[in-house]
């Protein structure tokens, strides 16, 4: 039984069992190329999760969207423009969660 008075439970990472789940064989460490990626600024990239990684984690609503970098925030962020539905929205990433695009 919830709490009383208490709203719908749920964190950042709530329904996410098999979507932040990674494949056998690909568990443990994050290779330290992936980590030193660097994107320009005009890049297409595609938003997927690195489930190791929880710093700087997109929502979990934006995978598989490809977006466009904005720009640098700080030493190992970008901003993004993605389209979600029919509204274009910013979301700030981690190179980690980032794959390049064609």
């Amino acid at each position: 039984m919830a709490g009383a008075g208490t709203g719908r439970k749920g964190g950042f990472r709530s329904g996410t069992r098999s979507k932040l789940r990674k494949s056998a064989g690909t568990h443990g460490k994050v290779t330290i190329s992936r980590l030193l990626r660097k994107f320009e600024v005009g890049e297409k990239v595609r938003i997927i999760q690195e489930p190791a990684v929880q710093k700087g984690m997109p929502h979990p609503r934006f995978r598989n969207l490809i977006g466009k970098i904005l720009s640098k925030e700080g030493t190992n962020s970008y901003l993004l423009q993605i389209k979600h539905g029919n509204k274009p929205k910013k979301v700030i990433a981690r190179a980690v969660h980032l794959v390049r695009q064609k």
